[in-house]
C-alpha cells in the first residue's frame, strides 16, 4: 500500500503532455457534494482514467475529471473528486492531485469535503474551515522507505493549514473554524466514538483530505481545508445516516459553496497582485 513513485511519475507525464503549456498557481480538490461548485467555471477537462495511478472515483458525487480553467489570470486546477482509502486501492491515487499540483508548479492547494457536525453550533448546512486535524486513519500515507521526492522525512504539522488562507476562507463566507477529525470509513460512526472524538476536541467528522494534507505540507505547500457540514454525526442525528442525505445537503448549501469558492480564489488572484 505504498506509494509508488513510478506511478506518480508516469501521471505527471500524462498530466504535461496534455497541457505542455500549463502553470498552474492554484489547486482545489472538490469532495462529496462539491461538484457543481465550479459548473460554471470554463476550461478543458481531463478524465481521471487519463492519469495514470488515478483510476474512477468509486463514490457518488465525485465526478473523477480534472479541470483546468483561469481565474482572472490566475491558472487553477479543480479536480473534481477524489479517491479515499477505504476504497482499498493504496496511498498513490488517494495523494496524486496533491503531488501533480507541486510537480506543476502550485503552491497552493484548497481541499474540501463534506462531514458530520459534533461542535453544536455546526448545523447542517455549515462551512467549516479546518484549522488543524486528527488522523484517525490508523495509517500515514507517508509509511514506507524515504522518499526525498515527497518532501523531509519528519515533516512538522505545526501549522498544516495556512493561518492567511484560513482567514480568507472566513472573508469569503465560510461560518467558522474547527477541527476536523478523519476515520477510515466507509461505515459512519458510532455514537460512542463520536463522544470519544468530542472529547479529543474534534469538531466535525469525516472519511478524507487529512492524507491529502499531510503530502501537500510535506511537499511545502501552503494547505486550506473548507468542510460543508452535510449532517449531525451519528449519536447527535435524530435520524439514520446516509450518503444520499449528504449529497441532498450539500445541494442545498450549494449558492453559498459555490459562492465561498469562487471569493476565495479571486483573494488568492488580489494576494499575488500585492
Amino acid at each position: 500500500m505504498q506509494i509508488d513513485q513510478s506511478s506518480l511519475d508516469a501521471a505527471v507525464a500524462a498530466l504535461q503532455n496534455k497541457w505542455p503549456d500549463a502553470k498552474p498557481r492554484c489547486g482545489v480538490i472538490l469532495g462529496s457534494g462539491w461538484a457543481d461548485t465550479v459548473q460554471d467555471f470554463e476550461g478543458d477537462e481531463l478524465s481521471y482514467d487519463e492519469l495514470p495511478g488515478f483510476g474512477k472515483t468509486g463514490v457518488m458525487g465525485h465526478a473523477g475529471k480534472l479541470l483546468a480553467t483561469t481565474i482572472d489570470d490566475m491558472e487553477t486546477f479543480i479536480f473534481q473528486g477524489r479517491r479515499h482509502w477505504y476504497e482499498g486501492a493504496g496511498w498513490t491515487s488517494v495523494i496524486l492531485p496533491v503531488y501533480l499540483l507541486h510537480a506543476m508548479g502550485a503552491d497552493t492547494v484548497l481541499l474540501t469535503n463534506a462531514s458530520g457536525g459534533i461542535r453544536p453550533d455546526l448545523p447542517p448546512g455549515s462551512l467549516m474551515v479546518i484549522e488543524d486535524h486528527i488522523n484517525m486513519l490508523g495509517s500515514n500515507p507517508l509509511i514506507g522507505p524515504d522518499n526525498p521526492r515527497l518532501g523531509t522525512r519528519f515533516p512538522d504539522q505545526s501549522e498544516v493549514y495556512d493561518q492567511s488562507l484560513r482567514q480568507k476562507l472566513l472573508q469569503a463566507g465560510a461560518d467558522s473554524c474547527g477541527i476536523y477529525i478523519a476515520t477510515t470509513g466507509p461505515t459512519f460512526e458510532t455514537p460512542a466514538e463520536i463522544r470519544q472524538f468530542k472529547t479529543m476536541g474534534a469538531d466535525a467528522v469525516g472519511m478524507s483530505t487529512v492524507p491529502e494534507a499531510i503530502v501537500a505540507n510535506a511537499l511545502g505547500m501552503r494547505v486550506a481545508g473548507l468542510s460543508c457540514v452535510c449532517n449531525w454525526a451519528a449519536g447527535i442525528s435524530p435520524t439514520r445516516l446516509t450518503h444520499e442525505d449528504v449529497n441532498q445537503t450539500a445541494a442545498k448549501a450549494m449558492p453559498r459553496m459555490k459562492q465561498t469558492i469562487t471569493a476565495f480564489l479571486k483573494a488568492l488572484v488580489a494576494e499575488a497582485a500585492d
